[in-house]
């Protein structure tokens, strides 16, 4: 084989392109063939076009050279007009002769040559083969025109005084500028805006317009009435603006013919320059233009990259974004691929926006859209979802892209992005914050479940408010519920702090129960200065730290706060408190007005001891004297602190199970679960079974092999069920599962799951559902009762009704709720027992839950939500019953903890920590706790928190409570009142008559009958001006009448349904209902908040894992091993 490098010379070390063109003496027995290229720029055409029109800088150079020269050539044109006199001459002599100097003369034919030595060598440079299309083009017409004869007056001085229009050199200076902007554009590489390209267009054509007709007339009537210049500019104006005072007229005809020929023009030209303006107008308006480098710089603004902009999400930003005062002097850059439409427009032409709002239309996956939204230079980027799209994961696809353009393109602009499905989550593992939607609403909806309203209680923490929601409203509860829901979560160093500061070195317990007393503020978590991981309620083993971050739930954060000492009138405010006695409860004082809140400081003394728990301690009982409650401790003592006592509880459970238990197999051992549905998901420690359930036992309507059963009923659960009603067994619904059998949970409180599902679950899901204990699926759908009643909905505790995706994208955007809606209140009607719990893509639909048409209270609640939105509230809807009570929630109601992420960056940790998405060791969990009879001793909630700190450890945030629902007028009702209509002796008289035949026997429908007829009798004597407002109240009476045996019916269907599939209809109770109670959130209640009974308390309690020390190993742990190390590598994916 031949050696190619012996057969190829190796080039000389000194080898140059000089040489390879001169030669080389030892080369010229080389074969070598010399290749030389782009041979065609080295003539001496190519060369001259190179450097006059190619190159962009030195074309620049020419053209405005070319531009000077023009506009030299106008000026020396009117110094011409100036100095000539036009007087001289007689009859059409000064129009064709003029007076024009030696030296103007000179000057003149020197601009001329050089403009025609110009024009003539850029023809032939920019010639291509096509003489006559160079010749005929209007600029090289009028270069002839006006260079030509002064070139022959230099062979012909007879001609020196001859007229020539020079002042058509404006025009060449025109489109010499046209051409010089875009050899501009050219060599700085940027595309300027076509506007203002545009806009000096037409300027320019205006002004040649003008300064031609000006020299024309002038020139013209030089024959005629001997027009100066500023008279012809005078003329020009007024009847170019169409007022035409007619002071300065034309005299010949040459003149008039020329102002008809420019109005003409004029008429002409401008226009279709206005029309290019407008419609480049329109277009700018549609893309938004550009968020110019220089505002970017010296002002600060954020990026909003949405699909698709609604009305909703973009109010619900704004409100919440621009509620921080610190963001007042943001701009906010919208960018987004649609054009805006007819209401977002209405809204952003509003004063308080179209200041601060920049909407521009482009993608994000273009770098030039990027620019023009100067992202590198934002304070954040958001990036927000489309939840109406039917295909989710499209739409996470499409959220994916765009966090990867604006990391691409701005690697240092912090992201905050809003993801739908928990698969996609890893993809922006990056992102500085990100909420996914599934995961946080499958979690909220689990713990309402167990803890009741839990959704209203996150949403109430991360909305912003001032809480003067309802301050206005006649009713105590709302104001209570007002101003408690302005409590959010807010952070501060320990050192600088005054809240907190005292209790360095303390307790945490003993620092926010102190803190509490003191101040009214509840601390609920720390973060140490060297982690990153949020604490809650680390328990009263966690001593308190100088560099220590506390987080803390008040009406406002302390910066905010002013802070009054009263010495001199502490025994006037201490013989005002409500209640006497040896613990001198505190009064808490919370004014807030324009973002100050004035607390006052109470005594802070430790009441003495008394019993561990709840109970009633023993010396309690003494007369006179209200029982006492132990002391918070500085320093936590091990042997009376109590905070094991849920492990203890279990342990015990796990050591000495019941016989049923044993018997039925249902002994659990706590763990990972082995298998997740999703990369990304956080590991939580959960009760497991000891093997996992075959796939077909999952199924809870059918039998097989290894059991029997085909419906709820015959499983014999001991605690009721919890139902979910889903369209498909996504990813996210794994997330309902782990709450509900977290470790934490007791055990003998674990409820029974039972998800109905409209399409059959993948077997990827089944293989994670499998490991948990009472975990059941059925193929089936809320529209049908006999599925309903299958999945045992007759005995469950709860159902949770999902959105379903398919019909998230209807026609009219409120409409994607009304199949959801419609279902739920059918199980409201059928079964009024059974606590729902919706769903809804839209919060402002939620006014439809449990709809009755003539409930006045509701009504009522309808103006007061107008009202709160009239003033600005952002939590306008939520007065309205089923938000309150925790019925119904809707995940676009937490789009505002993304946002409160920019000001608050550790919002969505701590809401995962609540929610148990994430579990942090020695992290405390979120629970509740019902007030009892036995607990009502206790009276307060100041007290109430001294006992749980100094009990278990527990921390109280708020307070559930549930009202007899008063003043209201309801189809649930039999008798309705008449007292606001009846003022006299004689109709009292009747009402109490009435209520008691009504009260007495409700299903004697003769009486009723009769007492109506004399009721109708009585109000028809009354004023005319009420005639109405009877025969409303007769109607309302009459369905009234008829409401029992509408209910009777419904429940004659029910039964009829159970007993054709078999069931027993024992366990349905169609009377039992609670429509005549209401339910609300306090948040941080004020110390001498009264408590009542059935109050259900939220509580921050410890980890128990925490406290727990390192023993032999337990069966729980040998069930971890036994699992094998894969299912944890697996968990950690």
């Amino acid at each position: 084989m031949v050696d190619l490098d012996s057969e190829v010379p190796p080039l000389p070390p000194r080898y140059r392109f000089r040489d390879l063109l001169l030669g080389d003496q030892g080369w010229q027995s080389d074969d070598r063939v010399q290749v030389e290229f782009y041979m065609n720029e080295n003539t001496f055409k190519e060369r001259l076009k190179l450097f006059f029109i190619k190159n962009q800088r030195s074309s620049l150079r020419i053209r405005l050279f070319n531009f000077s020269l023009k506009l030299l050539s106008c000026f020396l044109y009117i110094i011409r007009v100036l100095l000539d006199d036009p007087t001289q001459g007689h009859a059409w002599s000064p129009v064709i002769w003029v007076n024009r100097s030696l030296p103007l003369w000179g000057l003149q034919v020197s601009v001329a040559v050089i403009s025609l030595f110009e024009t003539m060598l850029l023809s032939y440079l920019s010639y291509k083969g096509n003489i006559w299309e160079q010749i005929l083009r209007i600029p090289f017409l009028l270069e002839i025109i006006n260079a030509v004869p002064f070139i022959i007056t230099i062979f012909w001085p007879v001609l020196r005084n001859l007229f020539i229009p020079v002042f058509l050199n404006c025009w060449l200076a025109k489109h010499a500028l046209e051409n010089m902007i875009n050899d501009l554009h050219r060599a700085i590489q940027r595309t300027q805006s076509a506007m203002f390209n545009q806009v000096l267009i037409l300027i320019s054509t205006l002004l040649c317009l003008i300064f031609t007709c000006i020299c024309g007339i002038q020139h013209l009537e030089r024959a005629g009435n001997k027009l100066t210049l500023f008279d012809s500019l005078y003329f020009c104006i007024v009847t170019f603006s169409t007022v035409g005072f007619g002071d300065v007229t034309p005299k010949i005809w040459p003149s008039k013919l020329l102002v008809v020929i420019m109005i003409c023009v004029a008429l002409v030209v401008l226009p279709i320059q206005f029309e290019q303006l407008a419609y480049l107008w329109m277009e700018r308006q549609k893309s938004g233009g550009n968020y110019s480098r220089h505002r970017a710089q010296t002002e600060k603004h954020v990026v909003l990259c949405v699909s698709s902009l609604k009305i909703d999400l973009l109010m619900d930003f704004l409100n919440e974004f621009y509620a921080h005062p610190r963001l007042q002097d943001y701009y906010v850059v919208i960018l987004c691929p649609t054009e805006m439409d007819a209401q977002v427009r209405r809204v952003l032409q509003i004063p308080m926006w179209s200041q601060r709002v920049i909407y521009l239309q482009g993608s994000a996956l273009k770098d030039q859209d990027l620019l023009r939204a100067k992202m590198d230079d934002a304070e954040a980027c958001f990036i927000l979802s489309s939840r109406c799209e039917v295909d989710r994961t499209a739409a996470d696809h499409q959220t994916i892209l765009r966090a990867w353009a604006v990391k691409d393109f701005a690697p240092n602009c912090p992201l905050y992005v809003q993801i739908l499905k928990p698969e996609n989550k890893f993809h922006i593992k990056f992102a500085d914050h990100v909420v996914c939607e599934e995961e946080f609403k499958y979690a909220m909806l689990a713990l309402n479940c167990i803890c009741p309203a839990t959704s209203t209680l996150i949403t109430l923490l991360v909305h912003t408010s001032r809480g003067q929601e309802g301050q206005q409203s006649a009713e105590q509860w709302q104001k209570m519920y007002g101003r408690c829901s302005g409590n959010e979560v807010y952070h501060i160093n320990l050192e600088e702090s005054t809240f907190f500061a005292e209790y360095e070195g303390k307790s945490f317990t003993y620092a926010s129960f102190h803190a509490h007393k003191k101040f009214g503020v509840c601390l609920i978590g720390v973060r140490k200065e060297d982690n990153k991981n949020i604490l809650l309620n680390p328990g009263p083993r966690y001593i308190m730290s100088s560099t220590d971050i506390c987080f803390y739930i008040n009406i406002t954060k302390e910066e905010n706060s002013a802070f009054k000492k009263q010495e001199k009138h502490r025994k006037k405010h201490e013989s005002k408190l409500s209640y006497h006695g040896t613990s001198r409860l505190p009064v808490h004082s919370i004014i807030a007005s324009m973002g100050t809140v004035a607390i006052d400081l109470q005594d802070t003394g430790c009441r003495t001891s008394g019993g561990p728990t709840l109970a009633l301690p023993s010396e309690g009982g003494k007369e006179g004297r209200r029982p006492s409650i132990a002391p918070v401790l500085e320093v936590a003592d091990s042997s009376s602190l109590q905070t094991c006592d849920l492990l203890s509880d279990q342990s015990e459970d796990e050591t000495n199970p019941s016989d049923d238990e044993v018997s039925a197999g249902l002994e659990y051992a706590k763990g990972y679960p082995p298998y997740s549905p999703y990369i990304g998901s956080s590991p939580t420690f959960c009760h497991l079974l000891h093997e996992k359930v075959p796939f077909c036992c999952l199924r809870l309507d059918k039998g097989c092999q290894h059991n029997y059963y085909e419906d709820a009923k015959a499983y014999g659960f001991k605690n009721k069920l919890i139902i979910v009603a889903a369209e498909t067994a996504g990813n996210g619904l794994y997330n309902f599962i782990v709450p509900l059998r977290a470790y934490y949970r007791p055990k003998k409180e674990l409820n029974p799951i039972v998800l109905l599902l409209d399409n059959p679950p993948d077997m990827h899901f089944l293989d994670a559902i499998c490991w948990f204990p009472m975990v059941y699926y059925m193929v089936g759908s809320i529209d049908n009762l006999d599925d309903l009643l299958r999945c045992g909905v007759t005995f469950a505790a709860n159902m949770v009704v999902v959105d379903k995706e398919s019909t998230m994208s209807a026609e009219e955007d409120y409409m994607a709720d009304a199949k959801t809606i419609v279902n739920v209140q059918t199980l409201f009607r059928l079964f009024s027992s059974l606590s729902i719990i919706t769903e809804l893509t839209h919060p402002a639909n939620m006014r439809f839950m449990q709809f009755r048409a003539k409930d006045c209270y509701s009504l009522a609640l309808s103006k007061l939500e107008k009202k709160e939105r009239e003033k600005g509230s952002n939590l306008a809807f939520m007065f309205r019953l089923p938000f309150a009570a925790g019925r119904v929630f809707s995940i676009s109601m937490l789009d505002t903890l993304l946002y409160q992420s920019f000001v608050k960056d550790y919002m969505i940790s701590i809401t995962r920590l609540l929610l148990g998405l994430d579990t942090t060791p020695g992290s405390g969990f979120l629970c509740s706790m019902k007030i009892t009879e036995e607990d009502l001793w206790i009276r307060t909630y100041a007290r109430l928190y001294q006992k749980l700190c100094s009990s278990t450890g527990d921390i109280p945030i708020g307070v559930y409570r549930t009202e007899s629902q008063k003043l209201t007028t309801s189809e649930s009702q039999i008798s309705i009142s008449v007292e606001e209509w009846e003022d006299t002796k004689e109709q009292v008289h009747y009402r109490s008559n009435h209520r008691n035949s009504t009260s007495s026997d409700q299903s004697d429908h003769p009486l009723l009958r009769r007492k109506s007829m004399q009721w109708a009798r009585r109000l028809s004597r009354k004023v005319p001006r009420h005639s109405g407002k009877t025969a409303e109240k007769i109607s309302q009476q009459r369905m009234n009448l008829y409401k029992r045996s509408e209910r009777q019916e419904l429940a004659e269907l029910v039964k009829n349904r159970m007993k054709h599939l078999g069931l027993s209809p024992a366990g349905y109770d169609e009377m039992n209902d609670h429509q005549n109670t209401l339910s609300y959130i306090l948040i941080n209640p004020s110390p001498d908040t009264r408590l009542e009974l059935n109050d259900i308390v939220y509580l921050i309690r410890p980890d128990p894992l925490a406290y727990v020390p390192n023993t032999a190993p337990s069966r729980k742990d040998s069930f971890c091993n036994a699992v094998g190390q894969d299912t944890r590598e697996e968990t950690q994916l």
